[in-house]
């Protein structure tokens, strides 16, 4: 079984794919790191062998922040934001987008499901 930062890789996908579903590792950063531990593309995850398990697994804890590390970073920032007041600290306490996107219409990810308002005719 093939397991790196504590994630299971999906065994019938090819390595680069498998390692995506590590949180923080996307698409770029997958290919980067298959190429720094010569893996070939076409290689499934299944028949990686052991040594380059181990490449991997040691070239994802030593280089990249991935899992639990970044995940309490970027809440630490979240936090940091929030605690010194700013404007994005705001925006994410109100659950409003933080980067400037429009609000009056779009923005329902963030704003969650429509309230209607009562009492709106003239």
């Amino acid at each position: 079984m093939a397991r790196i930062a504590g994630v299971d890789l999906p065994k019938d996908k090819r390595a680069e794919i498998g390692l995506r579903s590590i949180y923080g590792i996307g698409p770029s950063l997958a290919k980067k790191i298959c190429d720094k531990a010569g893996i070939p593309e076409e290689t499934r995850v299944k028949n990686l062998t052991e040594e380059q398990m181990n490449n991997l697994r040691h070239l994802i804890e030593e280089d990249y922040k991935v899992e639990g590390m970044l995940r309490s970073e970027i809440t630490m920032n979240i936090k940091r934001l929030l605690e010194i007041v700013s404007y994005r600290g705001l925006r994410h306490r109100r659950g409003l987008p933080a980067h400037g996107q429009r609000t009056k219409t779009n923005a329902r990810t963030r704003k969650g499901p429509r309230r209607t308002v009562a009492g709106k005719k003239k």
